[in-house]
């Protein structure tokens, strides 16, 4: 399965700008409103995002955050851990210290009180020891289908750990750099799932971040050997997190892609109608957890590929 219905979201008690983050999260911009006013409004996006996942039949699992962790980048959960199909759980090593403490065990029993089975956990988090680290899948692209993944080495994405996973879980490695203007300096990408988004049928990828023009056949001759279809975003299409959508299953098997307002609205006809052509389209308001989080809709979802308990 290359898409699942069953997505959990972790709920905010304490969200703002993490300033951990943002050193190398150049999407992350400060808003001049009270840390307390940012959290509720991300609360607000939040609550009416899991709504129109549901009305759509999305099987949504939502797990309030622990204000004592004081974690501000918990609604971001696909960053520390993955739920696979054969049972298993993997834990990623986390680059900014305070997200470490986003790890929960007890996320686990909440899944299995869901009806999901689990049967190992992969915990590669004795990397960040040695300062490595790769987060989750949003450093890590699957193509599930076609055994295949896809990652932008970054400081939060390390070459030799991302092929440790995909010799662990029997996938060919795609590997790249993808950088965006900075100040006028081309910088990497702190995310791979903010540049592209794999989909059943189709990728939409802003080839323009991948410089290296080796590097960007690379992945296109990947993506074409797998039939996805190539929908191409720009950079600033990416900065409105065009590059952050997740497809997902609603009510009656039917396929969703779901993404921000501000990437939908980021897009050109001819790019939506590309996409329409595989599947409908949901999109819901983000702005406070875009733009203090420097993530958007499809950071927010950990897809569960579990199978369920007997």
């Amino acid at each position: 399965m290359q898409i699942t219905n069953t997505i959990l979201m972790i709920r905010p008690v304490a969200f703002r700008m993490n300033e951990q983050t943002a050193v190398n999260n150049y999407f992350q911009e400060e808003l001049e409103i009270t840390n307390t006013s940012i959290n509720l409004k991300a609360q607000n996006e939040f609550d009416d995002f899991v709504e129109i996942l549901r009305k759509r039949g999305v099987n949504v699992i939502v797990v309030d955050d622990k204000l004592e962790t004081d974690t501000p980048d918990s609604i971001f959960p696909n960053n520390w851990v993955s739920f696979h199909e054969s049972g298993t759980v993997v834990v990623y090593p986390m680059f900014a210290e305070n997200r470490r403490r986003e790890r929960r065990e007890d996320i686990f029993d909440i899944l299995e009180e869901n009806g999901f089975r689990i049967d190992n956990i992969v915990d590669y988090t004795s990397a960040e020891e040695e300062g490595f680290f790769l987060e989750g899948t949003g450093s890590i692209l699957k193509d599930r289908v076609n055994q295949k993944a896809y990652c932008a080495l970054s400081e939060r994405a390390h070459e030799e750990l991302f092929i440790e996973f995909c010799e662990d879980f029997n996938s060919f490695p795609v590997i790249f750099t993808a950088n965006q203007t900075v100040e006028g300096k081309r910088l990497p990408i702190y995310h791979t799932n903010v540049m592209m988004a794999m989909a059943q049928t189709f990728a939409v990828i802003c080839l323009d971040t991948i410089d290296d023009k080796k590097e960007r056949k690379n992945v296109v001759d990947h993506l074409k050997q797998a039939k996805k279809e190539i929908i191409t975003i720009s950079e600033a299409q990416m900065h409105q997190f065009a590059g952050n959508m997740l497809q997902v299953i609603g009510a009656q098997e039917k396929r969703f892609m779901v993404m921000s307002s501000a990437a939908y609205y980021s897009l050109r006809k001819d790019q939506i109608n590309a996409i329409e052509k595989h599947c409908e389209i949901i999109h819901s308001t983000l702005e406070t957890i875009e733009t203090c989080g420097g993530g958007s809709a499809r950071c927010m979802m950990a897809e569960v590929f579990l199978p369920k308990a007997n």
